[in-house]
């Protein structure tokens, strides 16, 4: 199969390829994902196949406005609404109770909750108004390798495998959606993002913030809950502070192969650099550093040389928590220690 990249003036044709039951990768605010009809359990089915995916992990169903909504979900209580409201179109995934036999069961693994999200991104919004029906949309990339945030990190893990790619250039936020279950108890987010906890109190009052992992048999509700995440070949480890660049400059030194580096803009000017690192910069602060982190990631994942890749870490304030989340996945937990 070949895989066609479609600009914004060929937005009609990718929502046909969509409507035909074939996959389009899209843009979103936060990554791009991997878009297929989500009332066609068929096309659903080829997204699983294309990431290399356990088909009991359920996706995101993607929605241009609420009304699209009101057709799957149980009911939307005003707190729902409210949260439509303030924060649609945007990075907020809600999971809701859904009627009877709503939606297939290769989009919900099996469960009576489906999360819905209305992207921000204007081109993403045209295409499923252009197509007609919901769209899921998982991350457009191999299953546990980190998000693409540009067309061109989609291609090199699914071209051959989808009909095509919109293409809106690199993304804004560049870590994945919020996800806020709304049909338990007490409002949970299950998976950081952009809109944080301290964003969503005013409205719900009470926010719980809980991401286990869960168990083999069990079926997680939201993404990123049971398998190995954002991880490249090459080994990560966290470097925690300012300080601890010192010790692993060092150590870098002593290194045979190249070893990755990502840092900011002021760790990298206030040190000199091994010959063998081999730095790329995440910015200035907390908000270049997400929109970076992945891209960075996959550059060094290009590199097979490099078998080690120190990347820095951020306070778990705001934005920063959805960062540290992903990257100690990425990580496997794994901290750079001084010897």
């Amino acid at each position: 199969m070949e895989t066609k990249i479609y600009t914004a003036q060929e937005l009609s044709a990718a929502a046909a390829q969509l409507r035909a039951g074939e996959l389009v990768a899209f843009p979103t605010e936060t990554v791009y994902g991997l878009g297929a009809d989500a009332t066609n359990t068929a096309a659903v089915k080829k997204v699983y196949q294309a990431k290399g995916r356990p088909s009991d992990n359920p996706l995101i169903v993607h929605v241009a406005d609420v009304e699209t909504v009101t057709q799957y979900a149980a009911t939307l209580t005003p707190t729902v609404k409210k949260l439509m409201d303030q924060f649609w179109p945007g990075p907020l995934t809600i999971i809701l109770k859904l009627k009877p036999q709503a939606l297939a069961e290769v989009v919900t693994g099996g469960l009576s909750t489906a999360a819905f999200r209305n992207p921000r991104q204007p081109l993403t919004n045209a295409l499923i108004k252009a197509a007609g029906v919901p769209l899921v949309g998982p991350s457009a990339n191999t299953s546990g390798k980190p998000s693409p945030t540009t067309a061109a990190h989609v291609y090199h893990d699914l071209h051959g495998k989808i009909a095509g790619i919109l293409d809106a250039g690199p993304t804004e936020v560049g870590v994945e959606s919020t996800v806020l279950d709304m049909s338990a108890k007490t409002p949970t987010i299950l998976r950081p993002g952009a809109v944080t906890r301290a964003d969503l109190l005013p409205l719900l009052g009470e926010v719980l913030e809980q991401q286990p992992l869960v168990g083999k048999t069990e079926i997680p509700k939201a993404p990123g809950m049971k398998y190995t995440h954002y991880s490249p070949a090459a080994a990560v480890q966290i470097v925690d502070d300012d300080q601890q660049w010192t010790p692993a400059t060092a150590w870098i030194a002593t290194q045979s192969d190249p070893v990755g580096v990502l840092a900011t803009e002021q760790q990298i000017n206030m040190r000199k650099w091994p010959k063998n690192a081999h730095v790329i910069s995440l910015g200035t602060d907390i908000n270049t550093a997400s929109q970076r982190l992945f891209a960075g990631l996959r550059q060094f994942d290009l590199q097979p040389e490099i078998k080690h890749i120190l990347v820095t870490a951020f306070p778990r304030t705001g934005l920063g928590d959805a960062y540290m989340n992903r990257l100690e996945k990425a990580a496997g937990q794994k901290h750079f220690i001084s010897l």
